[in-house]
């Protein structure tokens, strides 16, 4: 059996050589799998992939510039089975009821099995002083749940995917390298069209591509997200005529700090600052909202308060959590506010709503699969159903982390070793030469999709 392994072994090795000596020789970029972005959705998913694949990434800055980097709160978990109906009611009643509920059962499921895979991989969950997996709370959920990493949860999980997948022989990393197009034909995709790092045009061919390519803040004045994360993915979905669905809802973060600086990303103040005791005050320093309350109920009634008092922002009074919470579970949180003027621990901090994330987007069944064959969709350009009208906190990670695997699966179980490359023409890269114009005709694709939604619900709504 083992000599049998090792020949099995040596035949793969064997075989990747010959296709990598193959693709280089054919002077065409070629992959298995193009997955687009960065983030923990498609570093998971990379982590997932058979290492007999070849695989290549494209992020559009540098591999850090995700916003999985920068989601602090944490991630939901099913404690045990107690919890189920409990965290089930919770994610339904914070998506309005609008929630696909076999995606949700999917979610919830498999959280478990994500997390020990996180571990696995170096994970460091906040523990208790018994050493078990400690859980906080945040808005809108019934109960404790969520595990986290003092305020930069996020950071900790998709440094470490990073650091797994850079170890890998059959993964290509391309930063500042950005997907400008998709190469169609009959509705299958067979990879994309990029700008690299120098500026000139190629063409990637791929079997399979996952698009992972983020949220759409990048077209909004004031968003939590990166500046260059504009929705390309939706773009070209629009350019493409692949389905997409609920593109108009999008969420707005309800505490930001605030800044007149328009041109500097909001910084988010976690909504576990709310679930650990923060306060939401008026001018004149009164209570005037139940922080606990779903993120865009506390949205609407912060806009509606600021209005009262014609404001640019209220307050969040962080003082209630006390001292030794504080440091130790928003280390980051306290930083920037020194930074910016302020001593949580002696005054209220001044916060503004701001976008911050994208429930809708590429339209994808139960594995992530697009209207388009071979091609996938995971991560926040997703929407599989999970979060509905309004996404509960903490579980972007685990919806992407878990539909990430599941793409990634669906793709093992294909075809994809009897898959070959097909002769493609070279793009015409005149199109693509201008790309502030490309750029600004993306944004303009994603915000007429945007406008286009509001007012068909409107009109149903009539």
């Amino acid at each position: 059996m083992t000599r049998q392994l090792s020949i099995y072994c040596l035949y793969n090795k064997l075989d990747r050589c010959y296709n990598a000596k193959r693709r280089k020789e054919d002077g065409d970029m070629k992959t298995d799998v193009l997955i687009v972005g960065c983030g923990c959705s498609g570093l998971y998913a990379v982590l997932q992939l058979d290492e007999d694949l070849d695989i290549t990434i494209l992020t559009k800055s540098k591999a850090e510039d995700s916003d999985s980097f920068l989601a602090q709160g944490g991630i939901c978990v099913l404690k045990d089975e107690s919890d189920y109906q409990a965290y089930f009611e919770d994610t339904l009643k914070a998506g309005h009821y609008e929630n696909d509920k076999q995606s949700v059962d999917i979610m919830i499921r498999s959280s478990q099995n994500v997390i020990q895979d996180l571990i696995s991989y170096g994970v460091d969950f906040h523990k208790d002083e018994n050493g078990k997996l400690d859980y906080t709370r945040e808005g809108a959920h019934s109960q404790k749940r969520i595990l986290f990493h003092e305020d930069e949860t996020g950071k900790e999980i998709t440094k470490h995917l990073l650091a797994k997948v850079r170890q890998l022989k059959n993964v290509k990393l391309l930063e500042y390298t950005t997907l400008v197009d998709l190469i169609e034909k009959d509705n299958t995709c067979y990879g994309g069209v990029i700008r690299k790092a120098d500026g000139s045009i190629d063409m990637i061919q791929a079997k399979y591509t996952m698009l992972a390519t983020g949220g759409i803040g990048g077209v909004y004045r004031h968003s939590t997200n990166y500046r260059h994360l504009t929705g390309d993915g939706i773009a070209l979905a629009v350019q493409h005529k692949i389905a997409l669905k609920n593109v108009n809802y999008v969420q707005i973060h309800p505490t930001t700090f605030y800044s007149p600086d328009e041109k500097d990303r909001s910084f988010l103040i976690s909504e576990s600052v709310r679930g650990e005791g923060a306060l939401l005050l008026d001018k004149n320093m009164h209570r005037f909202v139940n922080e606990l309350l779903p993120r865009d109920v506390v949205t609407k009634a912060i806009y509606a308060q600021m209005e009262k008092d014609h404001t640019t922002h209220v307050w969040e009074d962080l003082r209630p959590i006390g001292h030794e919470e504080l440091v130790k579970h928003f280390p980051h949180i306290v930083e920037h506010c020194h930074k910016m003027g302020y001593d949580p621990e002696k005054e209220p901090i001044p916060v503004v709503p701001a976008q911050h994330y994208f429930m809708g987007g590429i339209d994808v069944n139960k594995e992530s699969k697009t209207s388009m064959e071979h091609l996938y969709a995971i991560g926040e350009t997703a929407c599989n159903g999970v979060h509905g009208k309004n996404r509960l906190a903490s579980n972007s990670l685990l919806e992407s982390l878990v539909f990430a695997k599941r793409a990634a699966k669906d793709l093992m179980d294909s075809d994809w070793k009897a898959q070959d490359f097909i002769a493609i023409e070279k793009p015409d890269v005149s199109k693509y030469a201008d790309s502030k114009s490309l750029s600004q005709q993306y944004r303009q694709l994603v915000q007429t999709e945007i406008k286009k939604a509001d007012s068909k619900k409107e009109n149903e709504n009539v």
